[in-house]
């Protein structure tokens, strides 16, 4: 693979990276600190608060679903650029 594929291969997974932690510091911080109390008004089906429950689920949860959408942007990545397994 010359040079230059291989620097648009990593500027792609560096862009990639980048974006989904910065929708994960949005959803972490943003939501689950910043904005917490303006959405503790908000309640889930009676239980706790919208903002307690992103600090203390959300978050995670919207962690773990960016692991997966990394795995598979990743896999269609090195399929278009020849490094599948």
């Amino acid at each position: 693979m010359d040079g230059g594929k291989l620097a648009e291969y990593w500027r792609k997974n560096l862009a990639l990276i980048r974006n989904l932690l910065v929708i994960w510091a949005v959803v972490a911080y943003g939501l689950g600190i910043l904005l917490a109390p303006a959405l503790n008004s908000i309640r889930l089906f009676g239980g706790p608060p919208l903002g307690f429950w992103i600090a203390q689920q959300g978050a995670i949860w919207v962690f773990i679903v960016l692991i997966f959408v990394y795995a598979i942007r990743m896999q269609a990545l090195d399929r278009e650029y020849g490094f599948e397994d």
